[in-house]
């Protein structure tokens, strides 16, 4: 019997064939330590990101609103190829795989990279209309002229047509009704009627009421422009904020100066107070303009003439900031609402939206 020994002949056979590899190798370029062949991933910007997002969202929401229509209508085309579940999906998972990709798109709109410059830690603002966006004040002082001039020239008032004007304006300052049960115009046509009765005495005279109203009231949405420069402000401000109409008012007086001044196209909403269940400075009207544009009140900010209404709507409701348009240069009350910040024309806000976006960064 053999008996085989550590080290025996194929032990050697196997380090004599090792000590000739090993040789042989010696002779050749020695490999290098191996490393990733992974390229260098090149830095993508922020919109190229944001496009491809986009993109990748916008085909999700093809398909799955095609494939979830063709599901529904039974149609053999579309989704209705495709094997296993996603032949015949179930109607609520693709409503809610459709709704899940409809606010990415909707979260898309408004990304902005970390500590981008620019206005976007601000996503909406929040505009009153009059005295802040177009002159209400001076047109409807420019109504009144013209029914001074009426009263002088037609039906020979003396001092007694500007006194007639005074009350009414008054009665304007004063007005107070229900939205849903008033008649702005019969309300107001009355004013004129009563300032007439107080001043000249006698009876009632309604026809001349109803001539100096609507001589009034056309004169004044005449003269209710938006300039060029607001125009300018807004289309800018709109690249990068979205941008809200909020007013206070009767439903059709408001709805007569928006037309009148041609300003809606400027805005992604509208919102006249004397259509909702409360106006400003309620908190609750500012929560629907919020949820119209898909915001939170701390992403907006509200830009108004009125401290009782537009500041203290604002603070409120807890927006970011409340600006105050003070053209004037008023001094308000102590127990006035205090705004965040004060301009004396609302062709500051862009500046003012910057600072207010650029101490965010800073303390972020």
């Amino acid at each position: 019997m053999t008996v085989l020994r550590a080290g025996g002949p194929r032990e050697e056979r196997d380090k004599q064939k090792d000590t000739r590899e090993g040789h042989h190798a010696s002779d050749q370029p020695q490999p290098q330590p191996l490393r990733s062949r992974r390229t260098p991933r090149r830095r993508r910007t922020f919109p190229a990101l944001l496009r491809d997002q986009t993109l990748r969202v916008s085909r999700d929401l093809t398909f799955l609103g095609g494939a979830g229509n063709e599901t529904d209508r039974g149609n053999s085309t579309g989704a209705g190829r495709l094997s296993g579940d996603l032949a015949t999906p179930p109607t609520s998972r693709w409503a809610a795989r459709l709704a899940h990709a409809q606010a990415a798109v909707t979260r898309l709109r408004f990304a902005r990279p970390a500590g981008a410059m620019g206005l976007s830690r601000v996503r909406a603002v929040f505009f009153d209309l009059d005295n802040t966006l177009i002159d209400t004040a001076g047109a409807s002082r420019r109504g009144m002229l013209e029914v001074i001039k009426l009263l002088q020239s037609k039906y020979h008032y003396k001092e007694e047509a500007e006194i007639i004007c005074d009350k009414v304006q008054v009665k304007l300052s004063k007005e107070c009704f229900h939205p849903y049960n008033t008649c702005i115009t019969d309300l107001r046509t009355s004013h004129w009627e009563e300032a007439i009765q107080e001043t000249k005495g006698g009876a009632a005279n309604r026809k001349l009421a109803e001539e100096c109203y609507f001589l009034w009231k056309s004169t004044r949405l005449q003269h209710m422009t938006l300039a060029e420069d607001v125009k300018a402000m807004l289309t800018e401000l709109r690249k990068e904020v979205r941008l809200l109409l909020l007013t206070n008012g009767d439903r059709q007086t408001q709805r007569e100066k928006i037309e009148a001044c041609a300003c809606q196209s400027y805005f992604d909403a509208v919102v006249v107070g004397g259509e909702q269940r409360e106006e400003k400075p309620a908190p609750s009207i500012f929560y629907y303009c919020c949820n119209l544009l898909g915001v939170k009140p701390g992403d907006c900010v509200m830009v108004g003439d009125t401290l009782e209404t537009d500041i203290q709507g604002g603070l409120n409701a807890g927006l970011k900031a409340t600006v105050w348009i003070n053209k004037n240069g008023i001094v308000p009350l102590k127990s006035s609402p205090v705004p965040h910040y004060m301009v004396s024309s609302v062709l500051e806000l862009p500046a003012l939206l910057q600072s207010i976006d650029l101490k965010v960064s800073m303390s972020t």
